[in-house]
């Protein structure tokens, strides 16, 4: 099958294990890949050079990466100077980043009319996370009702559908699924703190998720550890 025959998705790409494996699940099931990354101003752009490999690794037929300055308005260790936390804690933590992937996916969604796309893909999870509000099944169905009320697409066209594939899967599954599809984790970066060479810091919520992911799943951690 030609690339111009397959059907197109816009993917959300961090450049973590995650969008990882949504793009590679996306593409066994025939989806033609348009990788979208933003730059939020989060605190390193060793994550956005993973998107980019792993867009390319992958598949993808494009990719690109919209500029979005999230560091002007703050409020998260993610995108202000606010320490990132290594030892968990109650509730919704610092690093969640205010109404950051209600932004995101707005951009895939207008992406996704130009390119005439009825499928967006996200690798949001509501198990192994760290509690964000916008990670979770309720977001996802009320901005997928939102996407086909607000937009030509949805009223005139055939819809839009906003796919989360991970998101009832533990880490560990979406390890041993990432290992299935041939996904290179070596690749990617989640590490809230990387350094510039996307070396991960090994304490942060996000690295000790990834690790535990991999030690449930019986796999090797493949995390370049600085």
């Amino acid at each position: 099958m030609s690339a111009s025959s397959l059907r197109k998705a816009v993917i959300l790409v961090s450049g973590g294990m995650d969008s990882a494996v949504t793009i590679a699940i996306a593409r066994e099931l025939g989806y033609q890949v348009h990788a979208l990354s933003v730059a939020y101003g989060q605190r390193h752009s060793s994550e956005l050079e993973a998107a980019a490999r792993v867009a390319n690794m992958l598949g993808a037929v494009e990719h690109k990466t919209v500029h979005v300055d999230l560091r002007s308005i703050g409020g998260s260790a993610l995108t202000a100077d606010i320490d990132v936390p290594e030892d968990g804690g109650e509730g919704i933590p610092v690093t969640y980043v205010p109404a950051r992937n209600t932004i995101m996916l707005s951009i895939a969604l207008g992406w996704a009319e130009v390119l005439g796309s009825t499928d967006i893909w996200c690798g949001v999870n509501a198990v192994d996370y760290s509690g964000y509000p916008d990670c979770r099944p309720a977001f996802v169905e009320a901005f997928e009702q939102l996407a086909n009320v607000a937009t030509k697409a949805g009223v005139e066209g055939a819809g839009i559908r906003i796919h989360a594939p991970l998101m009832a899967m533990s880490k560990a599954d979406i390890a041993r699924e990432g290992q299935r599809l041939g996904v290179d984790f070596a690749a990617t970066v989640s590490c809230y703190q990387a350094d510039a060479e996307g070396r991960a810091c090994g304490h942060c919520d996000a690295c000790r998720l990834r690790a535990e992911g991999f030690r449930k799943a019986g796999l090797p951690d493949p995390t370049r550890y600085a």
